[in-house]
């Protein structure tokens, strides 16, 4: 052997997505508050977000074959599944053409476009404390089966949802909700 690990070229790369997929893989959720310009690795970081805001005078551009490379930390990977037309994400990546902050809420990147930046921060901090207001147990629970559905059939969805709760009825989150004495501590 030469002593020479065929893994090691990979290795930044890897950890490199690793930190990207880290973002989609926090047990809580992420908000993306985008404005400006969210070019390359920006739509890879966002691609992994659970909710996507929109200021209206922001773009994306997938930009990597402009500079001779794959967009390799996500956009590939994820986009297609979250805009549902292979063809459309096919053009983004195919030509870096920019994508305005409409064509963006139409294609369903983004859940909402914002007037301003302020207005975008306030709605992704009003959205943040309404999730916090709910029990984390569920929070955490839909979060980790939404990402689980969303690579999955609807049947090993519905199973891994099903044990999913099953064990959570054991916890009194539910108990407590259902029974609608109790109230969750706001954030």
């Amino acid at each position: 052997s030469s002593g020479i690990n065929a893994e090691w070229p990979l290795r930044p790369g890897k950890k490199l997505q690793d930190s990207f997929t880290a973002v989609e893989k926090c047990r809580k959720p992420v908000i993306a508050a985008v404005h400006g310009a969210c070019i390359g690795g920006g739509i890879d970081l966002i691609c992994g977000a659970d909710i996507r805001l929109m200021s209206s005078e922001c773009y994306m551009q997938v930009k990597e074959v402009d500079i001779g490379i794959v967009a390799d930390v996500g956009t590939i990977q994820r986009l297609p599944k979250i805009v549902g037309n292979q063809s459309l994400v096919n053009e983004y990546c195919l030509t870096a053409r920019k994508i305005s902050s409409d064509e963006a809420a139409r294609v369903g990147i983004v859940s909402r476009v914002l007037v301003d930046k302020e207005s975008m921060i306030e709605e992704a901090v009003a959205l943040a404390a309404q999730i916090a207001s709910k029990s984390p147990v569920a929070v955490q629970g839909t979060k980790s089966n939404l990402v689980y559905s969303r690579d999955h059939t609807v049947q090993e969805g519905l199973d891994r949802v099903a044990l999913w709760n099953s064990a959570m009825l054991l916890g009194g989150d539910p108990i407590v909700a259902m029974s609608g004495a109790g109230e969750f501590e706001d954030p």
